[in-house]
C-alpha cells in the first residue's frame, strides 16, 4: 500500500492503546495543541496504518490485546528505514526499571508513567516532533 501525502508542517501522531478513554485523552490535548491524529486499539491495527500513511511519531501503551507495545515496536524498527525511524513515546501504567528497560530495548525513545499530564504530552510530543505550526 502506498503511504499518503500530508500537510509537511502539521506532525501526524498514531495513538496505540486499547483504552477509548486514553485514545481520546491523547487526542484531545494534542488537537488543542494543533498535532493531527490517528487511533489504533492495538499493535496489529498500528501496523496497518504505518504501512498505509505516514506518521511523524507514535505514541504506544503496553500492554494490549492481539499485539503488546513492545512486541509492536520491535516490527516497526524492523521493518523500511521509513518505518523504522519514527520516534515513539511509549506510555503505560507499568513503572517498574524492567519495563522501562524493555521499552527501550524495544525501541522506544521516551517512556513514560501514566496518568500523564496535557502539559508533559505536549513537551514530550514537541521534542519528538516539533510543534505544530
Amino acid at each position: 500500500m502506498g503511504r499518503n501525502n500530508q500537510t509537511a508542517s502539521t506532525p501526524r501522531i498514531l495513538i496505540v492503546d486499547d483504552s477509548s478513554l486514553v485514545r481520546l485523552y491523547y487526542r484531545d490535548a494534542l488537537a488543542r495543541a494543533g498535532f493531527e491524529m490517528d487511533q489504533a486499539i492495538n499493535g496489529i491495527e498500528a501496523m496497518e496504518k504505518i504501512l498505509a500513511h505516514k506518521f511523524d511519531l507514535v505514541i504506544v501503551d503496553i500492554n494490549m490485546p492481539r499485539m503488546d507495545g513492545f512486541s509492536f515496536l520491535r516490527v516497526l524498527r524492523a521493518q523500511a528505514v521509513e518505518t523504522a525511524s519514527i520516534p515513539a513515546l511509549m506510555i503505560s501504567t507499568e513503572a517498574a526499571p524492567q519495563d522501562i528497560q524493555d521499552a527501550r530495548s524495544a525501541g522506544a525513545n521516551y517512556y513514560l508513567v501514566k496518568p500523564v499530564s496535557e502539559a508533559d504530552l505536549r513537551d514530550y510530543v514537541a521534542v519528538l516532533v516539533g510543534s505544530p505550526v
